[in-house]
């Protein structure tokens, strides 16, 4: 089923943990309908502008996040986030054209160490009404993740 141009939604469900454990990540009518939305909001318009957009985990199920030690409030779980990156494209980078871009909820660059530009990923959020726009570093410190918020351009991380 294609939800937009570009992005179909088994892409956005696909889950070796969920496949390998034998859960079920399919996603109900309003939980597609969410995903349409993030797809129409966030997905493709970063495809149109940097080209292949590589998704690494998108919709999980409650029972799937709790499978991965995630949140089963996650936005994950709500068909509202999805993790992604485009290949050649410095995540850094990418985050700082959607701050700039899109109407977000949540941009969220995780694990990136500045300087290495194929390191970590973004975690972008859309919702429908008004929007949190929120714009973090996700990062370790003591072996816990640590978040804070990004003043200016994600390029200039140090």
């Amino acid at each position: 089923m294609n939800l937009t141009r570009n992005f179909t939604l088994s892409e956005l469900t696909k889950s070796d943990t969920a496949i390998r454990k034998g859960i079920n990540n399919n996603p109900n009518a309003e939980q597609i309908e969410k995903l349409k939305a993030l797809c129409e909001n966030i997905l493709q318009p970063v495809r149109d502008h940097f080209g292949r957009v590589k998704v690494t985990s998108c919709f999980r199920s409650v029972e799937l996040c709790l499978a991965i030690n995630s949140s089963a409030n996650s936005q994950h779980a709500k068909a509202e986030a999805c993790d992604f990156e485009c290949p050649g494209v410095d995540n850094a980078e990418l985050a700082d054209w959607i701050y700039k871009t899109l109407p977000y909820d949540q941009l969220i660059l995780e694990f990136y160490t500045p300087g290495e530009p194929n390191s970590g990923w973004i975690h972008c959020s859309w919702i429908d009404g008004t929007p949190r726009a929120s714009f973090l570093h996700a990062y370790k410190s003591e072996g816990k993740t640590k978040y804070a918020p990004i003043i200016g351009k994600a390029k200039d991380l140090v």
